[in-house]
């Protein structure tokens, strides 16, 4: 991969300088998954940086309870794994392909080759992590103190968040089925909860995907 091919595909490579955008290119690999192939399981360990090209990744684990617990889902230009890979541990959540998917994965040689020499790269991941946190304090304890529409209406937010997921811009292709694996709902209650949204002038749905036009009103729906 060459730096311009990757700087299509990740937007943080304009925070690089010249050598670093050719070193982070070169380390980099592109992989295609089937849905509902796994990319790692809980536990694995990954030495990899993963980039979401195409498609949507679901971030999840299962609970000693046995409910699905869904941490995140990941629609193309979303970049995760860092944390794993600073603290040099397992994957604490499996990783799964909602759609066909394909990653840029970047091996861990280059990724703290990076992590350890760019000023540039290290403002991103600081940008990054800030972001995600603020958006998982924001969503604890909504599992049980919103109904189905608050559930789903986070979820989307989630997805269209422009700090995370610049590549998605104001429409997003999924389905209602892989919007109901991703905010844990049921289809029949996922498909009346996005019902409910379209209703309410919130956002657009059709047969390949759903529009947003503005993102706070979901943010904050429910409070």
């Amino acid at each position: 991969m060459t730096p311009d091919e990757l700087q299509k595909i990740a937007a943080w490579v304009k925070n690089l300088t010249p050598e670093e955008a050719e070193r982070a290119a070169q380390g980099i690999a592109l992989r295609d998954y089937e849905r509902g192939a796994y990319v790692c399981h809980r536990g694995d360990v990954l030495d990899q940086w993963t980039g979401v090209i195409s498609g949507i990744c679901k971030l999840s684990t299962i609970s000693s309870e046995g409910k699905d617990i869904s941490y995140s889902g990941v629609p193309a230009g979303g970049w995760f794994g860092e944390g794993s890979l600073i603290k040099n541990e397992p994957r604490k959540y499996d990783i799964v392909a909602v759609r066909d998917s394909r990653l840029a994965l970047m091996n861990g040689a280059t990724f703290r080759w990076l992590f350890e020499n760019s000023t540039g790269f290290n403002r991103f991941l600081v940008f990054q992590l800030n972001e995600r946190l603020g958006q998982f304090i924001g969503m604890l304890g909504y599992d049980r103190m919103l109904d189905a529409t608050g559930r789903l209406a986070r979820t989307i937010a989630w997805l269209f968040n422009p700090v995370l997921f610049p590549a998605v811009g104001n429409r997003l292709e999924i389905s209602q089925q892989e919007l109901a694996l991703l905010s844990g709902l049921s289809r029949q209650a996922a498909n009346r909860a996005l019902k409910a949204l379209c209703d309410e002038g919130l956002l657009s749905s059709d047969a390949g995907g759903i529009t947003v036009t503005d993102v706070e009103p979901l943010i904050h729906y429910g409070d």
